[in-house]
Order: structure tokens, then C-alpha cells, then sequence
């Protein structure tokens, strides 16, 4: 647990400078440049998401059940991973109707995400990992509706629809394939 506590607090913190320590991180920026800060911002990034994914592999050898599972709620992880998945595809797909209103959907791409797999996982390691993520992107989700909206064009049918598409895309590549050929877990239970 201890590699995986280091990997969240070394990725999510490092996530978490613009909206936690704004000035901070403006005063590095302006002390290493540009490039550095993006280097250095980079290399803490890499090296938190390889900690996080090594310490939940060791977790998962030796879990800590924290309470039983609740028949129903793989089923209903699955149903918000695909809102889970069009907001991630809102973050990319150019003028959809998604992006221009909620401004941030990738933010909000996470916050499902990690609701989603709280109700259907159970162990100490779920928690913290699921945990840690829903309450980074609550943090940096607030932190962004306080600055200024981004510009950008005008929403059209066609980038909402491609969007959607997108996602469910996206969405049945994950829950039919590669969830259960990279983690080992199939989340509609085949």
C-alpha cells in the first residue's frame, strides 16, 4: 500500500498544483521556463502513474476486504462508465454541445470513473486508488469553474453525435475487451 499511497500523492499532486497552488507553480514556471516546467511536471507525472500502477498490482495480492459486494453494482459501474466514457470523448471531439456546457468534461470523465468503480469494488486498495481520483477531480473541477470559460466555437448536432458515438465506441472496446485482457477483469462478468 505504501508504493501506492506514494504514486497517488506524487501523480494527483502534481495534478493538483494549478488548483491547490496556482501561485506556486506559476513562480516555478517563471524560475525553470516554459519547457522545464512541462519536463519536470512530465517526469513526477510518469513516475506517479508507474508507482500507482505497481503498488495496486502489489495490493491486489494481499486485499483488504473492506465490506461485502453488493449484488448488481458491476452492472450499474458499467452504465456509468458510458457517461463516463462520452465525457472523456466531450474533452476531444471538437464542437459538441457537452464541452460547451459543462466546460471541463474530462474532469468530470474522471469523477464518474471513480464513482463508478467505488460502488463495485471493496478492498482498501479500491478506496484508495477510486478514492483519491473522485476526490482530486471534485477538487479540480471546482478549482476550473472558478476561472474564466474558455473560448471556443459553437457547438453543432454532428460534434454532439460524433461524441456520443465516440464514447460508446469507446466504452464497448473497454467493457467487452480490454478491461478484462489488461487487468484481468471482466466487468459484465462474462
Amino acid at each position: 500500500m505504501t508504493w501506492l499511497a506514494l504514486g497517488l500523492t506524487l501523480f494527483l499532486g502534481i495534478h493538483l498544483t494549478r488548483a491547490v497552488v496556482p501561485a506556486w507553480r506559476g513562480a516555478l514556471i517563471t524560475r525553470l521556463g516554459e519547457k522545464g516546467w512541462k519536463g519536470l511536471y512530465s517526469v513526477a507525472a510518469a513516475i506517479g502513474l508507474c508507482l500507482i500502477v505497481w503498488g495496486f498490482s502489489q495490493a491486489r495480492l494481499n486485499t483488504i476486504v473492506l465490506w461485502p459486494r453488493l449484488p448488481g453494482m458491476n452492472h450499474a459501474a458499467a452504465a456509468l462508465m458510458l457517461v463516463a466514457m462520452v465525457l472523456m470523448a466531450a474533452a476531444y471531439v471538437p464542437r459538441n454541445h457537452f464541452k460547451a456546457k459543462l466546460q471541463h468534461p474530462m474532469t468530470l470523465s474522471v469523477k464518474v470513473w471513480a464513482f463508478a468503480h467505488l460502488l463495485a469494488n471493496n478492498t482498501l486498495a479500491d478506496v484508495m486508488l477510486f478514492g483519491s481520483f473522485l476526490v482530486w477531480s471534485i477538487l479540480v473541477f471546482r478549482a476550473a469553474r472558478r476561472r474564466p470559460a474558455p473560448a471556443m466555437a459553437a457547438p453543432t448536432a454532428a460534434g454532439t453525435a460524433m461524441t456520443v458515438v465516440v464514447g460508446a465506441v469507446l466504452w464497448a472496446v473497454i467493457a467487452f475487451w480490454a478491461h478484462a485482457a489488461w487487468l484481468g477483469i471482466a466487468p459484465l462478468g462474462r
